[in-house]
């Protein structure tokens, strides 16, 4: 339901804040007074399109805003979620758009910043504008095949024609790719038994890349470090000449205390801290010579070690750039190939599997679009009759409507396509609704087809100048047409016609003002007391007579 509208500087009106109730409310007014104006600024904040020629002179730009109160299971909830967008069904929905007067358009869902298209599909789930301005409604043929899959009730084949047409789809996509795979098998098979023979003769390992990267740097520098080494061995001494050098002299300070004895006295204890050092020297010495040589055996490797190291590393890299992975990965990669290899072997095998389950998804979708077709046929048999009820009340007795359902391509709403044809006129030929029809005689169309529909749409509907060309009992019968629409739906009705407007449960009534030189269009929520004053005078024009509101008292109440 519709509860709220607010327009700021859309082409008359200034500022305007309208609530709205459920039922059917009707805006009345004279001619040029602006009921169009405020369709545009409902049709704007819906998605409708939109231009800079909506923004009254001397602003920058327009806004609406309309406010929903939506059911749980209303559709636009999905496509919300669908969208990334919040919604609540407890809260309000709330459609807002800016145009700006440079042409700039913006458009907001619950002050979310949303695409304009997004905001017209949106709309397109609440809001169905019929007649002289329908743009959205049955103007578009592309809705009438869910009018009439709405009005059949055949949800259940709906959804089993799209599951059928999901399930060709994707294994036709399947068959494809298996198809293309199966092309260039030979080519495939040569490529990957080579690369799975040349990852064969690498062999590699995991981590070896880290182990190679800590070994080359070890020989890039063993052969300075082994100069080094070799010319620490050679200070030492090889052939002992430093420990025969220590030897003499601690022989020599033998010598010495044997000459002073080795009493307790200062010359004693000196030769003896001296031998002693002479002795740890010695000893010293021997584990260093032992510990350099070892050090040196460390460094000394094998001629053409590095060469191999680095050659290792070389292919190593080259094979993780030729097949796109770390080089840890290469032993997966070669998995991977085998794997590729298998499923080549088996493709023909995999391409008539593929081939039966595709066959058989085409079978069930071909029978269950032609059990659709026949449905769709024998409901649209049914609406034809139900709107041809609707017509003749509706001063269209000698029109006709005639659900046209021709064959079309494969889709996943079946292989029709329909489109509502009329003849507004004996004799003549049937055509399309959208080219046919005139305005009023559109709105009465889509009157009758949602008179018909009932209960089955969650849309507000919006009739604009319903009664165009028509007036006295056949006026009166709209208006008991969309009150009994109104019982299920939410209906607003544009109207000229006292009797359409006595019908409905609301009234606003919608004036043009001037003043110092400005233009502005005014809305305004009228009680009952004044809607017999409002019908009055839409029944007897500039002056209001009593007999006048006798009749508007007759129209609001026929039994009283």
């Amino acid at each position: 339901m519709l509860n709220g509208l607010s327009v700021r500087n859309v082409v008359l009106i200034e500022s305007l804040d309208l609530t709205f109730e459920a039922g059917l409310t009707a805006l009345t007014g004279e001619t040029g007074a602006g009921k169009s104006i405020l369709l545009d600024a409902l049709g704007m904040a819906a998605g409708a399109r939109s231009d800079r020629g909506l923004v009254r002179a001397g602003t920058d730009k327009a806004s609406t805003t309309a406010s929903f109160t939506l059911s749980a299971d209303h559709p636009v909830w999905g496509l919300l979620s669908d969208n990334d967008i919040d919604g609540d069904a407890a809260e309000d929905l709330r459609l807002k758009r800016v145009v700006s007067a440079d042409g700039r358009s913006r458009a907001y869902v619950n002050d979310q910043l949303v695409g304009v298209k997004v905001l017209s599909r949106i709309g397109l789930l609440l809001l169905e504008v019929h007649g002289q301005h329908d743009g959205r409604g049955l103007l578009d043929p592309q809705t009438h095949m869910g009018l009439l899959d709405m009005f059949g009730g055949y949800d259940d084949v709906l959804l089993t024609v799209w599951s059928a047409f999901q399930d060709r789809r994707d294994t036709q996509t399947k068959l494809d790719t298996l198809l293309a795979r199966q092309a260039k098998a030979g080519d495939d098979r040569d490529f990957l038994v080579a690369a799975m023979a040349e990852l064969d003769r690498l062999d590699p390992r995991a981590d070896e890349e880290d182990a190679l990267v800590e070994q080359r740097r070890f020989l890039q520098g063993a052969e300075g470090a082994l100069t080094e080494l070799t010319a620490a061995q050679d200070t030492l001494g090889e052939g002992g000449e430093f420990e025969q050098r220590l030897t003499r002299a601690l022989s020599g300070i033998e010598r010495v205390r044997a000459k002073f004895g080795d009493g307790e006295g200062r010359a004693a204890t000196t030769l003896q801290a001296a031998a002693d050092g002479l002795e740890r020297a010695l000893l010293e010495t021997n584990e260093a010579r032992a510990a350099v040589g070892h050090a040196a055996e460390t460094f000394d490797v094998e001629p053409g070690k590095l060469e191999q190291v680095e050659e290792r590393l070389f292919a190593l890299r080259a094979a993780s750039r030729k097949y796109g992975v770390p080089i840890g990965q290469l032993i997966g990669k070669r998995a991977a190939f085998a794997q590729e290899l298998s499923d080549i072997e088996t493709v023909d095998a995999d391409i008539q599997a593929v081939k039966a389950a595709r066959d058989a998804a085409k079978q069930r979708y071909d029978q269950a679009a032609g059990t659709l077709t026949a449905a769709r046929q024998k409901a649209a048999h049914l609406l034809d009759k139900a709107v041809a009820t609707e017509l003749p009340p509706l001063k269209m007795d000698r029109a006709r409507f005639v659900t046209d359902i021709a064959p079309a391509s494969e889709t996943a709403a079946g292989m029709d396509q329909v489109r509502f044809t009329v003849s507004t006129n004996p004799g003549t030929p049937l055509g399309p609704l959208d080219r046919i029809a005139s305005g009023g005689e559109m709105a009465r169309f889509a009157l009758a087809i949602k008179v018909a529909l009932a209960a089955r749409t969650q849309s507000v509907m919006v009739f604009d100048e319903v009664d165009q060309g028509v007036g006295g009992a056949v006026a009166a019968a709209v208006g008991r047409r969309l009150a009994k629409l109104s019982e299920t739906a939410q209906v607003f009705v544009v109207t000229h016609s006292p009797q359409v407007a006595a019908a409905a449960d609301h009234q606003f009534r919608i004036e043009k003002t001037s003043a110092d030189a400005t233009t502005t269009t005014q809305v305004h929520a009228i009680s009952e007391s004044e809607r017999e004053e409002e019908i009055a005078r839409m029944l007897a024009g500039a002056t209001i007579t009593d007999a006048a509101r006798a009749a508007a008292r007759q129209l609001m109440d026929p039994t009283a």
